[in-house]
């Protein structure tokens, strides 16, 4: 038989367990809200400070790879003997040289082979200095002081210079 004290002892502890119940459905605890903002402040860090690309810098590289490829195709041609060309195609470039009928054939050794540009080059120009005409081709290596040239790429309304010296170096400039 229970007394007073009992029923009322029984009565508190149904309340505590029903009391632990509905506080464990509630919601999240302290700890777990905590958890849960360091991981999105991580994730929101991450994203934040991750390294990202733009044109000027895409089309940088594209040109410093350029200009580096011209340089080379030149002192191949001198050590050839052969004259090598530079020449746009559709899409991207290719190296071509001249055989010994005089005919011009694509290079297809690894680092003279056609080429896509890397990102995306919207148009192109070349320019001999003083010349009003567009070569179709830019010849290296023919003699050991050449004619200036410029090639200006365009990425959107970005802009960069390949600018051929006319000693065989080839340097990046921005217009």
């Amino acid at each position: 038989m229970m007394t007073g004290h009992d029923e009322t002892r029984t009565l508190h502890a149904k309340r505590s367990r029903e009391h632990a119940h509905r506080r464990t459905q509630r919601g999240f605890t302290l700890l777990e809200m905590l958890v849960v903002l360091l991981i999105v402040g991580l994730l929101v860090a991450v994203v934040t400070l991750a390294p990202s690309r733009n044109r000027r810098t895409d089309l940088a590289e594209e040109a410093q790879r350029l200009a580096n490829l011209l340089e080379s195709a030149g002192d191949e041609a001198q050590v050839r003997s052969m004259p090598i060309a530079w020449q746009p195609v559709g899409g991207g470039y290719r190296f071509v040289q001249r055989t010994e009928n005089g005919a011009w054939v694509p290079m297809t050794d690894d680092l003279y082979r056609a080429r896509r540009w890397g990102t995306e080059v919207t148009a192109l120009s070349v320019r001999y200095t003083g010349g009003d005409d567009a070569p179709s081709r830019i010849v290296l290596g023919s003699e050991s002081i050449d004619v200036p040239v410029t090639i200006t790429l365009w990425s959107g309304d970005v802009r960069m210079a390949v600018v051929g010296t006319g000693i065989g170096n080839f340097v990046v400039r921005r217009p």
